[in-house]
């Protein structure tokens, strides 16, 4: 398949990334999104989002005329799907972004156009795109009626990069190509190979929206041990730091480190895709995911118990006159993706409890819309200081030069460690 054009539809944490590096390599671009903001952004060559260097390489394409970002999707050669797979309250997928994305490309699909999906999906979410495109294009063949003889080839290959690290291992790490048929696996990596060094590696699309379900499960359940571990050695009175990393010297042990949860679009999502797949049989990642999602709870207990021991040093005050710190609200560090963070969701609970609430996040200009509240405010680690309850949520780089203040400081609930 010869490609001059591409588009990619999602213009976030990783369509964004994709598309300037597809650029960057002297392919036409045209970026989709439905965020007006977003698009005006990008078309000035600057970002909507903080990743290293992403700026840098955005605003030379841009300026190159090899990307441009629009509302509206254009005919291209090749299309992948960047867009949000949430879960709805019940834990199931929620594939509507990727429908809308079919019926927004559909009426410019043509014969010879390759359709991937890189949106963490459930198993058999693009056979689902698949059916919805020939739907809506029932002029064109598609893989699950024609095989390989289909005028669209369709595949998934699922993003697989750590957010602060995007650009680089965009490049480097290897990729799962999942097509409907070998011919649009072919496609696929015919197309991905135009910047990726690592090996693009073939199998079918079930199993590589399992392979990225699989990856981000096994981390969740290291996680789930790990959060777990803290909060038995906080009952037996026993720095889990020290305890992981006295453990961590056995030659065949590596437990990772705890924290005020797990967040992300992916690790606190995708293992969910399996539960709801597989409700029987996914007893341990269902259980991970539950220990996981408990731990901001615990982490709100021990705020609560520090404000207990507030209101008796203080009993002529009311909650009113308390002040709590919250030191981080994405959901990993140096980042500011707030997306499913544990850090966020404690900071809104801790909104609501009468309190003023000093929050520090060095990563935005401005609070998200659920803490825009007169008793929520924005400020730095300095200002933080003087709260009379600190909670540690994320380990920000910044942070650590607050560190011998925060040690001396009498209230402070640290979930990740940056004390040791």
């Amino acid at each position: 398949m010869t490609m001059s054009t591409l588009s990619v539809i999602g213009l976030g944490y990783i369509g964004l990334p994709t598309a300037a590096i597809f650029a960057s390599r002297k392919i036409k671009v045209i970026g989709v999104d439905v965020n007006q903001k977003a698009v005006d952004t990008i078309n000035r060559g600057e970002i909507h989002i903080v990743e290293p260097d992403l700026d840098i390489v955005v605003r030379s394409v841009v300026s190159d005329g090899f990307l441009k970002a629009t509302l509206v999707a254009e005919p291209a050669d090749a299309f992948i799907v960047a867009v949000p797979t949430p879960f709805k309250d019940n834990h199931a997928a929620d594939l509507s972004y990727i429908e809308a994305a079919c019926k927004a490309i559909a009426p410019v699909l043509a014969k010879g156009n390759l359709v991937i999906l890189e949106s963490t999906s459930p198993v058999g979410a693009t056979e689902q795109m698949a059916q919805w495109l020939a739907e809506q294009r029932p002029d064109l063949t598609f893989p699950q009626s024609h095989g390989e003889t289909s005028d669209i080839r369709i595949a998934h290959c699922p993003e697989r990069v750590l957010p602060g690290h995007v650009l680089r291992e965009l490049v480097q790490n290897d990729r799962v190509i999942g097509g409907m048929t070998a011919a649009c696996s072919a496609a696929a990596v015919n197309l991905y190979k135009v910047f990726v060094k690592g090996d693009c590696v073939i199998t079918n699309a079930r199993t590589a929206e399992m392979a990225k379900l699989t990856e981000n499960s096994f981390r969740d359940v290291n996680i789930a041990f790990a959060n777990e571990l803290s909060m038995i050695c906080d009952k037996l009175d026993i720095n889990v730091w020290e305890l992981i990393a006295l453990a961590n010297r056995h030659p065949r042990v590596n437990i990772l480190q705890p924290g005020a949860g797990v967040g992300g679009h992916c690790i606190a999502v995708d293992p969910w895709f399996i539960v709801d797949s597989c409700p029987e049989q996914a007893r341990i990642i269902r259980m991970a995911r539950e220990v996981n999602d408990s731990k901001p709870e615990w982490v709100l207990a021990k705020v609560q118990q520090q404000l207990d021991n507030w209101h008796k040093a203080n009993p002529a005050l009311g909650r009113a006159h308390a002040t709590v710190a919250v030191l981080g609200l994405a959901f990993k560090p140096d980042i500011d993706d707030l997306r499913e963070s544990p850090a966020l969701d404690i900071a809104k609970q801790l909104a609501g409890v009468g309190c003023k609430l000093l929050v520090v996040e060095p990563n935005i200009k401005t609070l998200p819309t659920s803490l825009a509240k007169p008793e929520v405010v924005l400020t730095d680690a300095k200002t933080a200081l003087s709260a009379d309850v600190i909670c540690v949520l994320v380990r920000h780089s910044p942070f650590a030069d607050i560190t011998a203040e925060l040690a001396k400081h009498a209230a402070v609930v640290d979930a990740v460690g940056l004390l040791r």
